[in-house]
Order: C-alpha cells, then structure tokens, then sequence
C-alpha cells in the first residue's frame, strides 16, 4: 500500500485551485488578469505536499472526479505522493483564487464538489483501514465535506482511527467540525473564525482563545493551534501555551497558508521538537506559504530563516 510512510491526509472535497492576478480588482468592473496559474489543491493534498517538500514520504486518499484527474496525478508522480484517491464520475470542481497584488488581497470563489460522494462511504472507510494496516501512524482530516457525506462523517472516521491506534489531525469548519470535536482527535488547528464559531462567541484577546480552546477540550486533545492571520497563532498544550508572532511579510497569496501551518506542525512533531521549536517551524511554513502564489513553499532553507523570525510568548491562563 504505503510502504514508508507513516502519515496520510484524507481529502474528500479537493479542487483545482485556479489563481488569476488582477491588480486593484474590483467588483462589478472590466478587470484585466496579468497572471494565471492552476494547482491540484484542497487542504489535505496541500498538506501532502509541503510534507513532501521538506523530506517526508506521505499517502494521500480522498475523492476525485475521472473527467480531470490529470493536474493531480502530474502532482502526485512529481512529488513522490503514494496516491490513493477513489476516482468517482464527473470532475473535480475548480476554485478561483482572485488575488489582488496592489492592495494585497484575495477574493475566492469557491464552487460545490461532488454530488455523488454518498456511495463512497464504505470505500473511503476500507481504504484507510487499507493504510492504517499498511503502517500509517498518523491521518490528516482536511477541509469540507462534499455533498452525499453526513455531518458526522469526520467524528466516524475519528472515532474508527482512534480505535486502530492512528493519531487524527482535524483541520475543518462548521458541523463537521464541531461533530468531529465530539470524538477526540489528537490535535486540531482551527483559525480564531472558526474557534469564535464553535463556541458561539466573539474572541478577541489571547486570553478569549484559550478560554475556548480550553472549554472545547474535554482531554482527549493533545495539542490545539488556533490561527490568528497576521497576530500569530496560539499552540495550546495541557500544561504550556505560546504565542507565536511571526514577523511582518510580503503577502503574494493566502492560498494554503493554514496547510503549511499543518504541514509545519506535522513536520516538528515527527521530529520530537518541543512546543517552542514547533511554533516557530509551524509559523515558519505558513510564512513561506504567504510568499508563494498558489499552494507552494521556498526552498527549506528559507523556511527555517522564516522560523528563526518568529518571537514566542508563554502565556499564563
């Protein structure tokens, strides 16, 4: 199956992230594009490949449509990624990414996925116990879910991987999050938008987020990340927590600078770094994320220059 590797992203609502620069976009108006560029992306396939950037050998599954498997399987043979997706009729959606270099901006237009996802459920389910037997230690579960798939789907999965001894990495919004949440996955990165959404409240000071992490966590959590933009993130532990300031940057795109964060935390992690080691290699990633157009990292060097920038916070809540 995946011989190597020990980690594995699940990506059930992948699209071909299409990236056009147009300089002082405006809505409703004859805008000119000066660039374009497409990339295989959605979260967990970003994840698989900024891992496979700095060295790891990775297994990614999911969905994807026949009609426009090409982008991603080019990616995947470039990248060394053991493909495991379910190939489904139709085609993958495509997203457009609207970025704005002069007032450094991006603009989505994010279209629905799959419609027929609901008859892969069990098949989904077979090919990661497939990679958990095959010696993944550690399963990524990213982004949205596609039409056909219950709310509930990420807690199952969870509740399924926990059972088999793998560590699940969450990364998603909305329902599927806050089912999810229910089942204990070892560590979760939410933004603050997210975090602010599932507990039902604003969160506007370090000590709002870590007031809800702390609420949402029943003890099954291992490590939560809570992303902030341009403030940082909060890397949230049972008995330390840290701020991570990252210097100011060039924002070239936003495009999959949460996925490098995941990546970055993964990445330290395998490595046995302490939390403080690992902030700043998270921050550092997502860093090199902003100053790519599309989802694309520097060459490692930078991104450990990134990561010697960042200042770290111990914070007392």
């Amino acid at each position: 199956m995946s011989e190597g590797a020990k980690v594995a992203t699940l990506t059930l609502n992948p699209a071909v992230d299409r990236t056009v620069q147009v300089a002082n976009f405006a809505a409703g108006e004859v805008n000119r594009v000066s660039e374009d560029q497409s990339d295989a992306g959605g979260k967990g396939i970003n994840v698989a490949s900024f891992l496979s950037h700095v060295g790891h050998k990775v297994a990614v599954s999911g969905l994807l449509g026949k009609d426009n498997l090409g982008i991603f399987e080019e990616l995947f043979v470039r990248k060394g990624i053991d493909d495991h997706f379910i190939r489904m009729d139709g085609a993958t959606r495509v997203n457009v990414k609207i970025v704005d270099p002069a007032l450094e901006q991006v603009t989505d237009l994010n279209f629905p996925g799959l419609g027929n996802c609901g008859e892969a459920e069990g098949v989904i389910s077979e090919t990661i116990i497939k990679l958990v037997s095959s010696g993944i230690e550690t399963i990524v579960l990213a982004g949205s879910l596609p039409a056909g798939l219950p709310t509930t789907y990420y807690r199952d999965l969870t509740i399924l991987l926990k059972e088999l001894g793998c560590k699940v990495i969450l990364d998603a919004s909305g329902p599927s999050f806050a089912e999810a949440m229910k089942a204990g996955p070892n560590i979760i990165k939410p933004n603050i938008d997210e975090l602010s959404e599932l507990v039902g409240r604003p969160l506007v000071t370090p000590e709002d987020v870590v007031t809800a992490a702390r609420e949402v966590n029943e003890g099954e959590i291992e490590l939560i990340v809570v992303s902030m933009g341009a403030d940082g993130a909060i890397f949230i532990k049972s008995d330390e927590v840290l701020l991570a300031k990252p210097p100011k940057a060039i924002v070239k795109s936003t495009v999959g600078a949460g996925d490098a964060m995941v990546a970055g935390i993964v990445h330290g992690l395998s490595e046995e770094k302490s939390l403080s080691d690992v902030a700043c290699l998270a921050t550092g990633f997502s860093l090199g994320a902003l100053g790519e157009i599309g989802p694309h990292l520097p060459p490692r060097e930078a991104i450990e220059a990134f990561a010697a920038q960042v200042t770290l916070q111990h914070l007392k809540f």
